[in-house]
């Protein structure tokens, strides 16, 4: 017993809680959490379009007849985007009814016959939606644009993006296991059970014949990650790698509540492939995770912190990762405003681009610009060795937040989806404010959790 309490000390001081009971433990103050909470609350209703609802004149209504979920608020995006939508769901502020409507609708729109468009692209069995249409229930497979029969072309793709398929069993996942049961995976559509739909979906990103992790090549190129669609990566593909480890978990989930053990355990055995794989692949010699084997084989930030997130980096490389990020982050190559870039300011390409190849310019967009999105992410993965420095990150995050707060007026925009060299970009951006939340709140019950855990042991113990 006195064992497991020094585990659980150790814990505690591997993830930054060095105070006694009832200390500030958390990444936020509960007046910065409640803050950032009321905020992705406003930011996720702005972010609803109702059925009728008309965004832009370019667009026409919302004809879908249920609540979408856009990206943002104000007039950008207008379309339901399924990969920005999942990454918001744990927020715990979109209702069980709308879950289920989006998920019934991108199920709906799955590719179920193979096709090529106008531009040469192929759209495989399986494949899900980059974003939907609002006034046909059109999927549109690529970036780029909204033309059905026009998507694609090289620039954009010759497959869909690699992401949306598991950011749909996410979706299916979380819906199921908070607010449905699982004979809801039996549910038909377009004569498919939902179940057969994930599998369909879980197998388009392609692989190498002898590894797991997501693979793509220049004559036959898919996006890795709809955050860096304007990107050029090829070889193997550490971020979308990433999401099938937490698709394979929760594939693995799905199939034990259904009672179907052999498909379960065929998952965990895929899910603890990848985990074993990815830091083999991508970890270079200072404790970052390399986007790619291909073109834009560079250090990503967002790849490694995610990593730690879902906890695929453990042990002795957990910790030199964390101490890396931190060091970045002292050294101000990793962030700007709370804000996180893709690449660090040390390792750009070369001095006209910060990703090897880009159709955006240095330091705009995914190109160089501070985003966001991955900023809990970071500040989780820098608390396990230095909790001061995650908490000032995550402080620099509010402030900028506050400061510029779209609901003081029109003139008013954060959360911004990105900060570029010149100008912040696409205000009321809801991911912005979603990821990092939803990673606050875990890293927040975590320390409770432990803490509570140690002090059950002690009293045990004594």
């Amino acid at each position: 017993m006195k064992n497991i309490y020094l585990l659980l000390v150790s814990f505690l001081l591997l993830t930054g809680v060095k105070g006694q009971q009832g200390s500030n433990t958390s990444l936020l103050s509960k007046t910065d959490m409640n803050y950032l909470e009321g905020l992705t609350r406003d930011v996720m209703e702005s972010s609803r379009i109702y059925p009728g609802q008309k965004i832009t004149d370019d667009v026409g209504n919302n004809n879908t007849g249920i609540v979408l979920i856009r990206p943002g608020g104000r007039s950008s995006y207008p379309a339901y985007w399924i990969r920005d939508y999942a990454m918001s769901i744990e927020s715990g502020f979109v209702t069980a009814e709308e879950q289920k409507q989006l998920l019934l609708l991108t199920a709906k729109t799955q590719c179920d016959q193979t096709w090529i468009s106008n531009t040469g692209s192929m759209i495989p069995v399986g494949a899900i939606a980059d974003h939907i249409r609002i006034d046909d229930s059109k999927p549109i497979f690529f970036p780029g644009t909204y033309d059905y029969r026009e998507q694609g072309g090289k620039i954009w793709g010759m497959t869909p993006p690699y992401c949306d398929q598991y950011f749909f069993i996410h979706m299916a996942h979380y819906y199921v296991t908070t607010a449905s049961s699982p004979k809801f995976l039996f549910q038909q559509i377009n004569g498919i059970q939902l179940i057969d739909r994930l599998e369909m979906a879980y197998k388009v990103p392609p692989t190498r014949q002898d590894s797991a992790l997501v693979y793509t090549t220049d004559n036959f190129r898919g996006v890795d990650f709809g955050f860096r669609d304007v990107i050029t990566m090829t070889g193997d593909l550490c971020l979308p790698s990433l999401l099938k480890y937490r698709a394979s978990l929760e594939m693995a989930e799905l199939f034990e509540l259904i009672h179907l053990k052999d498909k379960a355990k065929s998952y965990k055995n895929l899910a603890a492939k990848l985990k074993q794989t990815i830091p083999q692949i991508f970890y270079d010699s200072r404790g970052m995770l390399v986007a790619s084997t291909g073109k834009s084989r560079q250090a990503d930030v967002w790849s490694t912190a995610l990593a730690v997130y879902f906890g695929v980096l453990e042990g002795d490389r957990l910790i030199k990762t964390s101490h890396f990020l931190c060091k970045a982050y002292k050294s101000g190559t990793l962030s700007a405003k709370g804000n996180i870039r893709h690449t660090l300011t040390t390792d750009d390409y070369n001095d006209s681009t910060a990703w090897e190849h880009s159709l955006a310019g240095k330091n705009t967009y995914q190109n160089g610009a501070y985003w966001g999105t991955p900023t809990g992410w970071v500040c989780y993965a820098m608390a396990k060795t230095d909790i001061a420095a995650a908490k000032q990150l995550a402080k620099e995050y509010i402030n900028d937040l506050r400061a510029g707060d779209y609901r003081k007026g029109p003139e008013f925009g954060a959360p911004w989806e990105c900060y570029n060299k010149d100008a912040p970009q696409n205000a009321v951006y809801l991911a912005s404010v979603s990821c990092p939340y939803i990673a606050f709140k875990r890293q927040s019950a975590g320390v409770k959790a432990a803490l509570k855990a140690v002090k059950k042991t002690k009293k045990t113990i004594q």
